[in-house]
């Protein structure tokens, strides 16, 4: 392959594998299903007081609310919520809303990419992406599962330049119903997409060598 082909399938490759990674953020972000198991799992009802329902009921409005890009206020209709909650709740908005911007945009540019090399019949991007998407959960996923606490702490001192996302439940009774272990949960979930990701990627390369041999 030519160093210009080389290097075209490289960065392909980077935006499709970050493309892959913001689309399983994003989708673990929608797919309430897994807190809805959770709230059993955890024992949350008992751990925070409230019932099943207000558990639900504030969650989702949680979710709507970072699912939208902008322009509402977060409104809690059963929990108490400081101003340096909501002050949070807005920066974590923004980093969603960039996921959803870069899932947006890696998916134009990925299918254009696609397209180009498709015609030309040329496939190594789908190698080099399944090689990429695997190498970060391979690290992140040692790092959760060497030490969770350390990675959730040093994940939010990374994020936010403030310690607005230490909550005091007295004043942000919502940290009472988001366990740490949902959010390892949310990780792991994530991982698993990126994961699954990198395989079919690398089983289409596997099978365009194929039918090329």
């Amino acid at each position: 392959m030519k160093k210009n082909n080389l290097a075209f399938h490289t960065v392909l490759a980077l935006v499709l594998t970050l493309t892959i990674i913001s689309v399983s953020v994003v989708f673990t972000l929608a797919f309430r299903p897994l807190y809805y198991l959770d709230i059993s799992a955890l024992n949350i009802p008992e751990q925070s007081g409230y019932s099943r329902e207000e558990i639900r009921d504030n969650y989702d409005v949680l979710i709507d609310y970072n699912m939208s890009f902008g322009g509402g206020r977060l409104e809690f209709p059963g929990l108490a919520m400081s101003e340096p909650g909501r002050i949070h709740f807005e920066e974590v908005r923004d980093i969603f809303n960039l996921f959803k911007y870069m899932a947006i945009a890696g998916a134009v540019l990925s299918t254009a990419g696609i397209v180009f090399c498709f015609r030309r019949r040329e496939y190594k991007y789908l190698k080099l992406t399944s090689i990429l998407a695997v190498a970060l959960p391979a690290v992140l996923g040692i790092l959760v599962a060497l030490n969770w606490d350390w990675a959730f702490v040093a994940f939010h001192h990374l994020a936010f330049n403030n310690d607005y996302w230490i909550f005091d439940p007295a004043t942000d009774p919502v940290i009472t119903i988001l366990p740490d272990t949902f959010f390892m949960h949310c990780a792991l979930m994530i991982l698993g997409c990126v994961v699954m990701g990198s395989l079919i990627c690398g089983l289409l390369y596997r099978r365009e060598k194929l039918k090329g041999a």
